[in-house]
């Protein structure tokens, strides 16, 4: 069996950190982990994902924006995801199809429906295993970001306060709809308190999945 583990929440809450953490956990265990973000993990979706974060790309559309990240998601799904997961690998993603509700959706007002039609389409309806949803103010988030060097600032980040905290609203209201999948964990605390404690929510499912290949189990080659 698989397991596909998706982190969403705000700029700044720590989604690249905690990914990069949860995976070298996941391999240390001995799980054969694919470790990819949004938009991004295949040439197509990294050249995609330039277009969608220039700062001088202010006057895109809401529904360019929308294509595009569905675009990108969709190659990532059926030249990555799907293939590793049938692999039975453990598949990780920095953000997936519930960012696209929660930024194009509530942050841009874009109509909700039409975004999960968007987002069928593009992912084939593959939904995650378990979402980790990293909270904290939106505030302390940008400013987290703002100083973290060699982290650029992109269109996205460049938006309004008040375009982040819809976002961060359409993330409770998403989790909301589908409470079962989703863990969530304060962002403020410290990086390896925030590690341990996705760490903790993760432990369950991998229980569940036990069969999850791992190379000792493979045999010899």
């Amino acid at each position: 069996m698989s397991l596909f583990i998706t982190l969403e929440g705000p700029e700044g809450a720590g989604k690249s950190t905690q990914a990069r953490r949860l995976a070298a956990w996941l391999r240390s265990a001995g799980y054969v982990v694919t470790e990819l973000r949004e938009p991004g993990g295949t040439a197509i979706g990294e050249r995609i994902r330039a277009i969608l974060l220039d700062d001088d790309h202010h006057e895109m559309a809401a529904m360019t924006e929308v294509l595009l990240f569905a675009a990108a998601r969709a190659q990532l799904v059926r030249q990555v995801i799907r293939p590793r997961l049938a692999a039975g690998e453990i598949v990780i993603c920095d953000r997936y199809a519930d960012s696209t509700l929660a930024h194009q959706g509530y942050g841009l007002g874009g109509d909700l429906d039409e975004l999960r039609r968007i987002t069928y389409s593009a992912t084939g309806g593959l939904e995650p295993d378990v979402t980790v949803l990293l909270e904290m103010p939106v505030a302390a988030a940008l400013e987290r970001k703002q100083r973290q060097s060699g982290d650029a600032w992109n269109r996205l980040d460049a938006r309004t306060i008040g375009y982040h905290e819809r976002v961060a609203a359409g993330y409770r209201a998403v989790r909301a709809a589908a409470p079962a999948r989703w863990h969530t964990i304060d962002a403020t605390a410290g990086v390896d308190d925030v590690a341990r404690r996705i760490e903790a929510a993760i432990r369950p499912s991998l229980d569940r999945v036990a069969g999850v290949c791992r190379p000792s189990e493979r045999g010899p080659s």
